[in-house]
């Protein structure tokens, strides 16, 4: 079950998150709670899986370059496989597709041989080929939507 404090957080903060030294502070100020609050409140949404990271969206190769990849993993390793693939601090989020090709991901890396020393160090830790599908046509999707939480 979630808090107040915690749909408040998820709702409210997926646009404007404070971009300062100090945003945590800066949430807590305008819900006139302390900092340990929110962080306490992200730390239990990161914990039950309500969020997997908190971080700025940046359009493709406007900083470093980056990739969408795509695996395809047996369905009873797939758990492991994107757990494994997390792991990189360069990957920002991984996906499930129903095909045969059917864990995606975006890699995001300083320059080409960085994306290509990321790519090279999944395939060893996973065991599974990496294809990659290079940006042809920039489009934006806003990744942020208002959560109803009514029944929650």
């Amino acid at each position: 079950m979630l808090t107040d404090l915690q749909k408040k957080l998820l709702n409210d903060f997926q646009r404007n998150f404070p971009l300062s030294p100090t945003p945590y502070a800066d949430i807590a100020a305008t819900l006139n709670l302390n900092e340990s609050d929110v962080l306490q409140a992200f730390r239990d949404l990161n914990e039950q899986n309500f969020i997997s990271r908190i971080g700025a969206i940046i359009p493709p190769n406007k900083i470093g370059i980056s990739t969408l990849a795509a695996m395809s993993v047996p369905e009873n390793e797939l758990e492991r496989v994107a757990k494994q693939v997390s792991f990189f601090s360069e990957v920002n989020h991984n996906y499930e597709r129903e095909n045969d090709v059917n864990l995606w991901f975006v890699i995001i890396a300083n320059n080409t041989a960085h994306l290509n020393e990321v790519i090279k160090a999944i395939e060893v830790e996973t065991g599974f080929n990496v294809l990659r599908f290079p940006l042809e046509k920039e489009f934006f999707i806003d990744l942020s939507f208002q959560l109803d939480f009514k029944n929650a």
